[in-house]
């Protein structure tokens, strides 16, 4: 409910006749404590709020404004994934999605029709697919794509980019021999008597990616186009881009260029590679137009927790004597931390596993030392399976965590079989995290899992799957607010991407990135945030996706 004090209210950064847009009748939540609540806002034609409070007040004070009816929409601060793939997502759209699947059965038949579309002697390419969702809850073979592709090379990821699944035609094409009992290092081939069988994990993609057809400069500009218009319509303004080559981030560079960056992107560059190279040799990258940057390297110790190559400090409770996969040798990834901290650049790692995320914390520890209370930012991605402990040393070397609600929501049926009862505590643990005085940057990890950030609000709230099972939550305690579920897709990703004072919550000198909804997500039943509509996009103030009625 509106506080009555708010008719009082107006936060003025500027003369009343600068104003530009007037947006009235809204639920406004600001996340700005000096004023939580407001049915107005203003912003002038750079997308710069002027004024945040009462619609009779601000009517009285920009009378020449163009004035919106929000029609008692819900706004909020733009929300934003603190962890995406964007052109991963625009190309899972171009090829075939088996996201879903609930057998192998089902995956063939999605193959198939996506075949169809395609020339004759291409590549039949896709991704999502999980045997965790499959009644025998095993890898699958090349022979189970054999029958149906005998000739054309298939090459599928699974859900979490961690594994992949190929036939025999694919197979053939892999820069050496995979039969034997060798193992490359960081990753695994999964292997039956001594032939591969199909699956490879992690770093033993490499042996084929090589092989697979890379998309070119139109094809990426096609699948950007693609996850902007979806990201746009989910009520995104912003993604935090994990991950992102020198060539990506030159089409990039092209698209904000020609004025075709519709939303934020705050870009990591791939790796220890060309990117980072770039960063070193020329400085932190931002765009004149704002909404593309790179300051950051996304950095990788270990596997997923779904193809047993997150590392653990133990054995796999459904798979003795396998610890996981450290992507990375501890001695490379200090290097490449090293190598960031000197060039100024943000480190973000993914680590999953408990021994992952211990890894970075004495890695990060030892390269920053007495630095660790400086306003580096530094963050861990994931950070799923965390010993206890190991909580508070993130809070003490001044780290974010950057965590996905749906993915805890997704691993729920199986995790508790990868890690025993006694590891549960440390999992997922976005309360004891956010207790502890860690930051929390909330995102999805799209394409892994859907991009909607309700989906995302839901998760955090509930711990629930969409049918609202389990009754109570899964590990329920670990349970966030709505409003810290909400900061963490807002205020919290800012945060993360030095861009608090501009972006995050709305009020007068901040920027008028919002997001407006046909439901309020702090009145309507839990149960209902994931079907809530997305009424509008804005970005600068400016309508990306969807619309009000029009100014009178």
């Amino acid at each position: 409910m509106l506080r009555s004090t708010l008719a009082l209210f107006i936060a003025l950064a500027c003369v009343p006749a600068a104003a530009d847009t007037l947006l009235l009748n809204a639920r406004i939540h600001t996340l700005d404590a000096a004023v939580p609540e407001a049915q107005a806002l203003a912003w002038d034609e750079a997308g710069r709020i002027l004024a945040v409070g009462d619609s009779a007040a601000l009517q009285q004070q920009f009378p020449a404004a163009q004035r919106l009816d929000a029609g008692g929409r819900s706004v909020l601060p733009g929300l934003t994934d603190a962890h995406g793939h964007v052109l991963g997502l625009g190309l899972s759209l171009l090829n075939a999605d088996l996201r879903g699947t609930a057998s192998k059965a089902e995956v063939l038949a999605r193959l198939r029709a996506h075949a169809q579309q395609l020339p004759p002697d291409s590549w039949l390419l896709g991704r999502g697919w999980d045997q965790n969702d499959w009644p025998e809850k095993v890898f699958p073979t090349a022979a189970d794509l054999d029958a149906a592709f005998p000739d054309r090379p298939v090459y599928l990821s699974r859900i979490d980019g961690h594994a992949s699944w190929a036939n025999s035609a694919a197979l053939r094409r892999a820069a050496r021999d995979l039969d034997g009992d060798w193992q490359p290092e960081g990753g695994r081939i999964e292997r039956r008597d001594g032939k591969a069988s199909g699956v490879l994990v992690d770093a033993a993609m490499d042996l084929l990616d090589g092989a697979v057809p890379k998309p070119d400069a139109a094809l990426k500009r096609k699948a950007y186009a693609l996850a902007f218009d979806k990201l746009l319509a989910a009520g995104l303004t912003g993604v935090h881009d994990a991950g992102v080559s020198l060539d990506d981030l030159a089409v990039l560079r092209e698209l904000a260029d020609a004025g075709k960056l519709p939303l934020r992107l705050y870009t990591m560059a791939d790796a220890d590679g060309p990117a980072l190279d770039a960063l070193c040799r020329d400085g932190l990258y931002a765009h004149a137009g704002g909404r593309l940057q790179m300051r950051a390297v996304k950095l990788y110790v270990d596997g997923a927790l779904g193809s047993r190559g997150a590392a653990l400090k133990a054995d796999y409770s459904d798979d003795a004597g396998n610890r996981g996969l450290l992507v990375t040798s501890p001695q490379a990834f200090r290097r490449s931390v090293e190598k960031a901290q000197r060039c100024k650049v943000q480190v973000a790692t993914h680590a999953i596993g408990d021994r992952g995320n211990e890894l970075v914390l004495d890695t990060y520890a030892a390269v920053l030392g007495a630095q660790a209370k400086s306003d580096h930012r530094w963050r861990v991605e994931h950070a799923q399976i965390v010993a206890v402990p190991d909580i508070a040393r993130f809070a003490r070397l001044g780290l974010i965590a950057s965590m996905q609600p749906t993915h805890a929501t997704s691993d729920m049926p199986w995790v508790q079989a990868r890690i025993g009862r006694a590891r549960l505590p440390g999992a997922y643990a976005w309360r004891r995290f956010l207790d502890a005085g860690v930051p929390l940057a909330l995102g999805s990890d799209f394409p892994v899992e859907q991009f909607s950030p309700l989906l995302g609000l839901y998760a955090a709230v509930t711990r629930q799957d969409l049918s609202g099972q389990p009754a109570r939550g899964w590990l329920p305690d670990q349970r966030l607010k709505m409003v810290e579920a909400l900061r963490g897709f807002s205020l919290g990703a800012a945060y993360a991407g030095f861009a608090e004072a501009r972006l995050g919550s709305i009020a007068a000198g901040k920027t008028a990135d919002l997001t407006v909804l046909d439901s309020d997500v702090f009145l309507i039943r839990p149960g209902e945030i994931p079907s809530a509509k997305v009424a509008a996009t804005l970005v600068d103030g400016r309508f990306m996706y969807g619309a009000l009625p029009p100014p009178r």
